[in-house]
């Protein structure tokens, strides 16, 4: 027996490589699963909105006051003074947008809001170090990703997309630039027609689903045809200003950590069993930035 083994320990050796070289690469899902905690960023509860659907439906959505520093700065505002207490949906075009409105948009608006903002459609690039994505983007001479989020930009001008799940500012024509008090999300493929147009404030980090399983409007831009269709919102509120016991704790991955590289490659190269072909390839908006619930 002995003998047996010394003679089959050498061709096993040479086996082992073949085999660990088989072994099937990891999903991005598998990737983000097993990310170690150093990988995660927690979400600043000033920054991040509640809202909760008539139906106790609840959205949070994280503000990025680093691209649109006015604008949220009204949104915040807004919150703080219960504005959309009472507001509702009034547009569901499929394939494009959610959009959601104020109580009351003849009201006073609250202490400090400012009532034309400047266009904050893109921002100085200064120093921001942009992660790349690494392939070709129709809409940007460069993208990727920085502290984050998704980023794309030309010279020494940055800006957020158009993609799944980010949060916009509703305007009338030019030169009106919005003021905050109507916001919506993308809730299709991503209309990066719309980049660098409006001010992009944000993304929803949990509850896509809600927005996704609403009737769609029938009238013109799919805004409902009555207000009896619109969709009640009971409230949106600042997690900063919740009970602790009703504040949601999110992370989102750390775009400059190897495991976003990691993940990142992933989504390009799909080579996980499913897959027969990898696209070797991959949209900005197709890798979204992955968020969990804080530990």
């Amino acid at each position: 027996m002995i003998a047996f083994m010394r003679r089959f320990l050498p061709i096993l050796a040479l086996l082992l490589p073949n085999i660990a070289a088989a072994a099937p690469n990891p999903s991005p899902a598998e990737i983000v699963a097993h990310a170690p905690d150093a990988a995660w960023a927690d979400v600043p509860p000033d920054r991040l909105l509640v809202m909760t659907l008539a139906n106790g439906a609840q959205v949070t959505i994280e503000l990025a006051p680093q691209f649109a520093p006015v604008h949220t700065g009204n949104i915040v505002r807004q919150a703080r003074a219960h504005g959309w207490d009472g507001g509702a949906i009034v547009r569901v075009q499929d394939n494009y947008v959610v959009q959601w409105t104020v109580r009351d948009e003849t009201a006073k608006p609250p202490a400090g809001f400012v009532a034309h903002p400047p266009a904050e459609y893109d921002r100085a690039r200064q120093d921001i170090a942009i992660r790349p994505l690494g392939f070709p983007d129709p809409y940007a001479p460069s993208s990727g990703f920085w502290s984050g989020w998704p980023v794309a930009a030309e010279g020494d001008r940055v800006w957020l997309p158009h993609c799944y799940g980010m949060v916009g500012v509703g305007r009338d024509m030019p030169p009106d630039t919005g003021d905050g008090q109507e916001l919506y999300a993308v809730n299709s493929e991503a209309p990066r027609q719309l980049d660098r147009n409006l001010a992009v404030v944000g993304r929803v980090l949990t509850g896509m689903e809600h927005f996704g399983a609403l009737p769609r409007g029938t009238a013109a831009l799919g805004f409902y045809a009555s207000k009896n269709q619109n969709v009640a919102i009971r409230s949106i509120s600042l997690a900063a200003d919740l009970p602790r016991a009703r504040q949601p704790h999110l992370q989102v991955m750390r775009t400059d950590s190897p495991t976003f590289t990691e993940y990142l490659n992933a989504r390009a190269n799909r080579t996980d069993p499913f897959f027969v072909r990898p696209a070797h390839g991959v949209a900005l908006c197709n890798v979204p930035v992955p968020v969990r619930p804080k530990p």
